[in-house]
């Protein structure tokens, strides 16, 4: 299921936040809350986590998405989605250079993505695994044993790699959503992409696919 909202709606409620209609502009910012919130707890220095809820990180993000909402309709360079997204990856950011030095990693990468709010994202499933949604005991936890696989695996790629594939397939943003945040061509994010998995793979002991290709 995708992170973020279906776009037509947004792109209505954008519409009519252009003509000053603030039941729109508080509708607009209040769907994407839940969305927001999955991906700070997924994102979040789990040590900061410990201090900080996520739902006032959420809040923050939202009023400053509210006090810049005008700034962003005159000049949309971002979907809506990735503006706010960009937002909530700027305060995090901000805090984990506060909280833990601009210098030093932001993520203990083995406890923080094996907390309960990782664990619970269904992008998990990237090899495609286990995929159901109802499972029996046995597989539930041959499921587990993957994730944690998967998750170990991850945290061998560099910053680039594994960014790559959090966004795609723990956000589920498509190709083309990924090559606007980072400022590439969709071709480029692809083979981003792609190169990723083949690393990520080889980590885990699989052979890529010779006919693998990027996926929009």
């Amino acid at each position: 299921m995708p992170l973020w909202p279906e776009q037509t709606v947004t792109q209505n409620l954008l519409v009519n936040a252009r003509q000053g209609d603030r039941v729109a502009v508080n509708r607009l910012l209040e769907r994407h809350r839940n969305s927001l919130k999955k991906l700070i707890q997924l994102r979040l220095d789990r040590k900061i986590a410990q201090r900080v809820d996520a739902s006032d990180v959420v809040q923050d993000v939202l009023m400053e998405a509210n006090t810049r909402l005008q700034e962003y309709l005159s000049d949309p360079r971002l979907p809506f989605h990735l503006w706010l997204r960009q937002l909530a990856k700027d305060r995090m950011i901000d805090m984990h250079r506060r909280h833990r030095g601009a210098q030093r990693r932001s993520l203990d990468r083995e406890q923080s993505m094996t907390s309960p709010q990782f664990a619970d994202q269904s992008g998990l499933d990237l090899m495609g695994q286990l995929a159901d949604q109802e499972l029996t005991p046995a597989a539930a936890s041959i499921r587990k044993e993957l994730e944690s696989r998967f998750l170990i695996a991850l945290d061998q790629l560099d910053d680039e790699d594994r960014e790559i594939v959090v966004m795609r397939h723990f956000e589920q943003l498509g190709n083309s959503e990924v090559a606007e945040a980072l400022g590439l061509s969709a071709a480029a994010a692809g083979m981003r992409h792609l190169r990723a998995l083949r690393k990520l793979r080889a980590i885990l002991g699989d052979r890529p696919s010779q006919t693998e290709q990027p996926h929009e």
